[in-house]
């Protein structure tokens, strides 16, 4: 059986079958040049860390590429012997001279280091860093779908430069992935439109893995200490994050529960999407909204809020936040859409709204602010779907497996 094949059961095994066999029952692995490609510099050590670990722990030479200069990550990889090269990537837009540059890049430096494998990370890694190691003839390559992005939502994404933008990248997708050994994907809605638009032979089929995981020792349980009902959206400053939809809701729910709190942490972004500043500030002088700003650790505010909520109608893969959420035991509230869904059971752990539904998210909140008692018990139930589907470790099994690595 091919690892593609191997992990492809996921889809009609439980995981924890697949992730609980001991490391015996796998060939032993040749110690690899590996080459790990992302569009920023913080997810490599944000959501990527543990997979890094286990790599290099392995003995294999790993060599993560990404834009920007971050001496933290720089460090932090360093630290577990991961070596770091800047790469120059426009994470957001199509500008054809920035994008020949990242691939040239990314070329020029695999032929020099000779990587046996590479594992790209969101669209343009993916796209410019497959197609440049297919050119050197680099057999080993896998792939990690995160998300296909908006290009290919159904909420803002049938506009005519959408459309064209989205036929583009299926063609890039198709040359990227063709002979790949395994293109991973964290939920159905993308693996179904990868065969949709045959951007893999009708024969292959991707790869289900459960997101990025969680670390269920640094997330751990924890019981509210902000009082209530305190509710906590965690997301770049983005529209399509849902966070208009959410101020507008907090201003529902705030007519019937005065004491509610509404609370945002997050980084502002250069995406066309971006919410402003001046929309932040306005925010916070009408008194709606407690903005946090950024932080290196989520954890004290999820310990201090009820209820974690993520209106987004961005095309997710599964978003980490929502993750961190679960693991700390708090109920979600989340739209009925790819990657969001698959973090939620209605009604058992939290709640699924439609899609820019400003009513029916304020209704959810307004049922937890109405029933204090509920988050607490849906809130164990978030914890144990952590345990069961997202534990990193678990899924970094599978993701050893599926590339043909062992520890």
């Amino acid at each position: 059986m091919s690892s593609a094949e191997y992990v492809g059961r996921m889809q009609t095994e439980d995981v924890a079958s697949l992730t609980g066999r001991p490391d015996a029952a796998y060939p032993p692995a040749r110690r690899r040049v590996i080459a790990i490609v992302a569009s920023l510099a913080a997810s490599l050590t944000l959501f990527r860390l543990e997979l890094l670990k286990r790599l290099a722990s392995a003995g294999h030479e790993v060599i993560a590429f990404a834009p920007e200069d971050d001496p933290r990550v720089e460090q932090a990889l360093a630290e577990i012997g991961v070596r770091f090269i800047r790469i120059p990537m426009a994470r957001t837009g199509l500008n054809p001279l920035e994008d020949i540059r990242t691939f040239w890049s990314l070329r020029q430096h695999f032929k020099r280091l000779k990587p046996d494998m590479i594992l790209p990370y969101t669209m343009k890694p993916i796209i410019y860093a497959g197609i440049a190691a297919r050119t050197l003839g680099i057999k080993e390559r896998c792939f990690l779908v995160t998300g296909l992005g908006h290009v290919f939502s159904e909420v803002g994404g049938r506009s005519f430069k959408a459309l064209a933008i989205r036929r583009l990248c299926v063609r890039l997708y198709r040359i990227a992935f063709r002979h790949a050994r395994v293109v991973f994907v964290y939920n159905d809605a993308d693996a179904e439109d990868i065969r949709r638009y045959r951007m893999l032979p009708d024969a292959v089929s991707p790869a289900r893995v459960h997101g990025s995981g969680v670390d269920l020792e640094h997330f751990a349980f924890a019981q509210p200490t902000g009082g209530g009902p305190v509710f906590l959206m965690v997301a770049r400053l983005l529209r399509d994050k849902g966070v208009v939809e959410y101020i507008e809701a907090a201003r529902i729910v705030r007519r019937t529960f005065p004491d509610a709190r509404f609370q945002l942490l997050g980084h502002f972004d250069s995406n066309p999407t971006a919410i402003s500043r001046e929309d932040i500030n306005d925010w916070v002088s009408e008194g709606i909204l407690d903005y946090l700003g950024t932080t290196d650790d989520v954890r004290p505010y999820l310990v201090a809020c009820n209820v974690f909520v993520l209106p987004s109608y961005y095309r997710e893969g599964i978003p980490r936040s929502i993750l961190e959420a679960l693991a700390t035991g708090r109920p979600v509230i989340t739209t009925d859409l790819p990657g969001c869904r698959d973090t939620v059971e209605p009604g058992v752990n939290g709640m699924t709204v439609k899609p820019l539904d400003v009513m029916a998210l304020a209704d959810a909140m307004a049922l937890f602010a109405r029933d204090p008692d509920l988050s607490e018990s849906m809130g164990r139930r978030s914890r144990e779907l952590a345990e069961k589907k997202f534990d990193v470790h678990m899924i970094n099994r599978v993701l050893l497996a599926g590339m043909g690595l062992t520890d």
